[in-house]
């Protein structure tokens, strides 16, 4: 290398040094994007695995205790799950994939705090109820909730899941656990100059969407059960980012209503 540059011009040498350095730039420019392509890849077909298998589940959890196929409120609404969620994972692949990861990080299992696994097992526990307790209900006739009253479900549970899209829209820190992310910051505007948690809020109208979506008033009462712990959750929430999110209590001061705009 030092014999070529000696036998080279000033000008040489920087022309060839700029091209030394262009070919690594692309290089490198070019291994990133093919390493950002491949972690796209992977997290779009661990979503849609996910995504198949939730529906599958949610599909057995409805059908087995029906007893019957025959249970078309059950086909919409799991048609209406499967397209919202869908579309709501397409947008964030392409838009915001880390906000998707961290969405897919979810459970008892991934709470980092003790009260935290224990609130969000007896969620999950409810969110089953609320599954179950309407095939039965469909099965043994317990109640029979008309058609408008089924539509308005499922208006429900759609109007939900477009929240929780706008949620993401104007949050991309919601997390799925109770946690502050490296320069995450208060988020005011979109939903949140509304009330102080959004997502609470869609989710809310999705699952009071859910046992009427299905036909059944019996499931309200596993919507019941559930609610006492996202309240608990939601609670427990506001204190930790009280504490370690800079700017929440100014935020608590601005925005006064937790779940449901001008009521709490």
């Amino acid at each position: 290398m030092d014999v070529f540059v000696a036998n080279c011009s000033k000008d040489e040498s920087a022309s060839a040094l700029d091209s030394w350095s262009h070919w690594l730039w692309r290089s490198s420019w070019g291994f990133f994007r093919k390493s950002k392509v491949e972690i796209v890849k992977n997290l779009a077909a661990k979503t849609w695995v996910s995504l198949v298998a939730l529906t599958v589940v949610m599909g057995l959890l409805l059908f087995l205790p029906a007893a019957t196929l025959r249970y078309w409120q059950a086909w919409v609404y799991l048609g209406i799950f499967a397209g919202a969620s869908g579309l709501t994972s397409l947008y964030l692949l392409r838009k915001d994939p880390a906000l998707l990861e961290r969405r897919m990080r979810g459970g008892p299992t991934a709470e980092k705090e003790t009260i935290q696994k224990v609130i969000m097992l007896f969620t999950s526990a409810g969110f089953i109820a609320l599954l179950v307790v309407p095939a039965l209900d469909y099965r043994y006739g317990w109640s029979a909730a008309p058609l408008a009253v089924v539509i308005t479900g499922d208006l429900f549970v759609a109007i939900g899941f477009y929240f929780i899209y706008l949620v993401y829209q104007e949050n991309t820190f919601s997390s799925a656990t109770i946690e502050v992310a490296e320069n995450q910051k208060v988020i005011s505007t979109g939903p949140y100059s509304l009330v102080r948690h959004p997502m609470y809020a869609s989710a809310l109208l999705y699952l009071v969407g859910t046992p009427l979506a299905l036909g059944s008033y019996w499931g309200l009462v596993a919507l019941a059960f559930v609610m006492p712990f996202l309240i608990w959750r939601l609670v427990e929430e506001e204190k930790f980012l009280a504490k370690k999110l800079p700017g929440y209590v100014e935020y608590q001061k601005q925005v006064r209503h937790h779940l449901v705009p001008y009521v709490w």
